[in-house]
C-alpha cells in the first residue's frame, strides 16, 4: 500500500513539474512576441541585414601604344529568387529555362535543374545559386533573353552577381613588371606600386544573410556606388618586350644559365621599353619570372668590367691620362699588397695604350691607373661615383628598388686592395638598372635621366598625373670626356671584347662584363656575364643591358654570352624602327626623281612604304588595317593591299626586301636560307601552308 502511494505521489509531482515548465515556456513565448517583439525583430535585422562593401572596378594598365597589359573583366555568377516568379509563369516556362541551363552548363540534366528550382520555391528559399561557374558578359546578355530571366530581377528573380577578374591579354609577357596584388594586399610590380590609383574606392550596399551563410544583395536607396580605379599608361612597348624576352630565353636555355635580365630604354627620355627577368624553375625545367633581378634587391651584385666606364670617366676628368698613353700590363698578373690582380688572357697583354686597356678590358691596366692616380685620395674617386648617383637609389617608380652598396674610405673594411678591385667592379653592389643609367647618360651626351616606366595616370579623358622625363644630372662629365668615353665604347665593339657583334649596317657602342661569383666568402669559377651599351652609336636611340648569371660551358664571358643577345635585340629593333635607320645615316641630298619612270615597290610595311611614296610625291591609297601590304598599280597610283602576315601560317613575303622578309619569317620560327640580291622573287614554302617549328624556307632574290 505504501509503495502504491509513493508511486502516485511521484507521478503527480512529475506532472506538476511538466505543467509548470510548459506554463513558463508559453509565458516566455508570449513575452517575446508581445512585449519584446520589436527588440528581437530589430536584432534579427541587424544580424541578417548589413551594409557590406562593394568592390570598385580596378583600373587598367596600358603599354605606351595603348595595348592592354592588364584589365579587370566582369564575370558573373547566376542566381535567382524563385519566390518572385508568378506561379503561372513558372509552370509555363520552367521546363524551357531548365533545358537552356542544362545545355549551357552541361553539368546536370534539365529535369535536375527543374527540380532544384521548384524545390527551392516550395521551401520558401529567396536565394538559389543555379551554378557556381562564372560566365562572361556576352553569356550574360544571352541569358537575359531566356524565359523567366527576361523578366529581370523584379519579375523573373534572376540575379547576375558581378565578380571582377584580373586578365592579361598578353599572358605572361612582362609578367613580373606588371606584377600582382593578392587578397592580403601583398604584391609586386606595377599592380602593387600603383595600387592606390588602380584600386579605386569601394562602395557600400545592403545585403541580406541567407541560409548557408551566403549574402544576397538588396537594392536600397542609400547604397553608395563604388568609384572605379584610375588607369595607368606605361612606357613599355609590347613588341620590344616580346623580342627581349624571346632573345633572352633562347640564350638562357642554350647556356643552361641560372637567370637573366634585359632592360631596353630610350636614350633621350629614359622611357623603359622592356624589362625581362627569367629564372630557372625550381624543378630545373624551363624559365619563369619570379624576381625582379633588373631592379630589385635580388639583382644587387658585383657588376665586374662594365664598371670600368666609371673608372675611365674619373681618370679622364682628372686630366692626367690620354687615350694614347701606354700602360705596361706585364704578364697579366700584378700584386697589390697581398692579392694578385689578373687579366683574362694567359700571359697578359704586355704594353697597351689606354684605349686598348679599355677595349681589351685589362683588369691590371685599369686598376694600376686608378691606384696610381687615386690611391692617395680615394675620396676623390668616390666623388665621381656620387656625381653619377651610383651610390643612391634612382627613385624608380616600381617599389622594391635595390639599394646600392659601396664601401667608404673611413670604413673598417676598407683595405689597400679595395680601390683597385672597386675600379674593375668588385667590392661593390649595384643593380643592372643603375649600370644602364650610367651608360645611357654617356649615350645622351652626359645628361643623366631618371628611368621612367609610368608616364600617365588617367580616367577616361581626365589626366590625374603625368610623369615627364626628369634630368637628374645635366652633365656627369665634360663634353670632351663624354666624347672620349663614346669613342672607347665604340672601340670595344669595333676592336675589342665585343667585336663578335659588330655589324656594318649600324654602329653599336658598349662594354662587356664578366664577374666571378662570390660564394661563402670565396670567388668561384661561376660567372655573372653582362653587356651594356647603346645603338645606333652615331645617333643613339636605345640603350640596353643584358645580364646572364652562371652560364654553363666554355667561354663564359660577357662578349660570348650576353653580347649576342644585345645584338639580336638591336638587329630586330633596327629592322622595325624606321626612326633608328634614318637617324643612324648621314643626311644626304635626295636626288631628283624621273617621274616618267614608276618606282619599283612591291611589298613591305605600309608605314614605311607610304613615307617613301609621300616623299616622292607618288599617289598612294590604303583603307585596310594590316601592318604589312603588297602593292597594286592602278592609273599611275599605288593601291596598297593587305598582307596578313600575322596569321599562324606561312606568310607571303614575295616582293619584300630581305630585311623585311627575315623579320617576318624568323618571328614565325622559320629558318631562312636565301640566294641572290634584291627583293624576294619566290619562296620554297607556299603562302598559307602550315608552319613547323625550325622549318627551313628558301628565298630567291632578284
Amino acid at each position: 500500500m505504501n509503495i502504491k502511494k509513493s508511486i502516485l505521489l511521484r507521478v503527480r509531482l512529475a506532472f506538476l513539474a511538466v505543467t509548470v515548465i510548459a506554463g513558463a515556456i508559453f509565458y516566455r513565448i508570449g513575452t517575446i512576441q508581445l512585449v519584446e517583439g520589436d527588440k528581437w525583430r530589430q536584432l534579427s535585422e541587424d544580424i541578417h541585414l548589413q551594409y557590406r562593401p562593394v568592390k570598385a572596378t580596378r583600373g587598367n594598365i596600358y603599354s605606351a601604344d595603348g595595348s592592354l597589359l592588364a584589365t579587370s573583366l566582369p564575370f558573373y555568377r547566376v542566381a535567382m529568387d524563385p519566390s518572385i516568379v508568378s506561379g503561372a509563369q513558372l509552370k509555363a516556362k520552367v521546363d524551357s529555362l531548365a533545358t537552356l541551363l542544362s545545355d549551357f552548363y552541361r553539368d546536370r540534366s534539365a529535369a535536375s535543374y527543374k527540380r532544384m528550382i521548384l524545390d527551392a520555391r516550395n521551401d520558401g528559399k529567396k536565394y538559389l545559386i543555379l551554378n557556381r561557374k562564372q560566365i562572361g558578359y556576352q553569356d550574360k546578355l544571352k541569358m537575359m533573353t531566356w524565359p523567366i530571366f527576361r523578366e529581370g530581377r523584379m519579375g523573373g528573380g534572376v540575379l547576375f552577381e558581378k565578380i571582377d577578374k584580373r586578365y592579361r591579354p598578353f599572358k605572361n609577357l612582362a609578367g613580373r613588371t606588371v606584377g600582382f596584388l593578392n587578397e592580403d594586399q601583398y604584391g609586386v610590380g606595377l599592380e602593387y606600386s600603383f595600387n592606390d590609383y588602380l584600386e579605386g574606392k569601394n562602395g557600400e550596399a545592403m545585403f541580406q544573410k541567407i541560409a548557408g551563410g551566403s549574402w544576397k544583395p538588396l537594392h536600397d536607396a542609400e547604397d553608395i556606388k563604388p568609384t572605379d580605379g584610375y588607369d595607368i599608361v606605361t612606357t613599355l612597348d609590347v613588341n620590344i618586350q616580346d623580342l627581349a624576352e624571346s632573345a633572352l630565353l633562347r640564350q638562357l636555355m642554350n647556356k643552361d644559365a641560372a637567370y637573366g635580365s634585359v632592360i631596353v630604354m630610350e636614350v633621350a627620355t629614359g622611357h623603359i621599353k622592356a624589362i625581362a627577368n627569367l629564372q630557372k624553375n625550381k624543378n630545373g625545367y624551363g624559365y619563369g619570372e619570379y624576381y625582379n633581378y633588373a631592379v630589385g634587391e635580388q639583382g644587387l651584385t658585383e657588376p665586374g668590367s662594365t664598371f670600368k666606364l666609371l673608372s675611365m670617366m674619373a681618370l679622364l676628368e682628372e686630366g692626367k691620362i690620354n687615350l694614347t698613353d701606354t700602360i705596361d700590363t706585364g704578364n697579366g698578373r700584378f700584386k697589390f699588397y697581398d692579392r694578385f690582380m689578373r687579366d683574362a688572357k694567359n700571359g697578359g697583354y704586355g704594353k697597351l695604350t689606354v684605349r686598348e686597356v679599355f677595349e681589351k678590358s685589362s683588369n691590371v691596366g685599369i686598376s694600376k691607373m686608378v691606384n696610381d692616380h687615386f690611391g692617395h685620395q680615394p675620396h676623390r674617386f668616390m666623388e665621381y661615383i656620387s656625381r653619377v648617383r651610383l651610390d643612391q637609389p634612382l627613385g624608380f617608380q616600381i617599389k622594391g628598388e635595390g639599394l646600392p652598396y659601396f664601401k667608404n674610405p673611413e670604413d673598417k673594411n676598407w683595405y689597400g686592395t679595395t680601390l683597385p678591385w672597386m675600379s674593375i667592379g668588385y667590392e661593390l653592389k649595384i643593380t643592372p638598372l643603375q649600370t644602364l643609367a650610367l651608360y645611357n647618360a654617356v649615350a645622351n651626351g652626359g645628361s643623366l635621366v631618371q628611368p621612367l616606366i609610368v608616364q600617365q595616370i588617367s580616367k577616361g579623358n581626365v589626366i590625374e598625373a603625368r610623369f615627364r622625363t626628369k634630368i637628374v644630372q645635366k652633365n656627369i662629365a665634360s663634353q670632351k670626356t663624354i666624347a672620349q668615353l663614346q669613342s672607347l665604347l665604340k672601340g670595344v665593339v669595333d676592336n675589342g671584347t665585343a667585336k663578335n657583334i659588330k655589324t656594318a649596317t649600324y654602329g653599336i657602342a658598349g662594354k662587356t662584363g664578366t664577374a666571378q661569383k662570390l660564394e661563402n666568402g670565396r670567388y668561384t669559377q661561376t660567372y655573372y656575364t653582362s653587356f651594356v651599351g647603346y645603338f645606333p652609336a652615331e645617333r643613339p636611340k636605345y640603350s640596353a643591358i643584358v645580364v646572364i648569371d652562371s652560364p654553363k660551358g666554355f667561354n663564359a664571358y660577357g662578349g660570348d654570352i650576353s653580347a649576342p643577345v644585345f645584338r639580336e635585340i638591336a638587329d630586330k629593333l633596327y629592322a622595325q624602327d624606321m626612326s633608328v635607320q634614318v637617324s643612324s645615316e648621314t643626311p644626304r641630298k635626295i636626288p631628283e626623281i624621273d617621274r616618267s619612270e614608276f618606282p619599283y615597290i612591291r611589298a613591305g610595311k605600309v608605314e614605311e612604304l607610304q613615307m617613301i611614296c609621300n616623299s616622292m610625291g607618288i599617289s598612294n591609297h590604303y583603307s585596310g588595317n594590316e601592318t604589312w601590304v603588297t602593292s597594286k598599280v592602278s592609273n599611275r597610283s599605288i593601291q596598297w593591299v593587305s598582307n596578313a602576315v600575322e596569321k599562324p601560317v606561312v606568310p607571303n613575303v614575295t616582293g619584300m626586301t630581305l630585311r623585311d622578309a627575315l623579320y617576318v619569317l624568323e618571328n614565325k620560327g622559320l629558318r631562312v636560307q636565301h640566294a641572290g640580291k634584291g627583293r624576294v622573287s619566290s619562296q620554297s614554302l607556299p603562302a598559307g601552308s602550315r608552319i613547323n617549328r625550325d622549318q627551313i624556307i628558301k628565298l630567291n632574290l632578284r
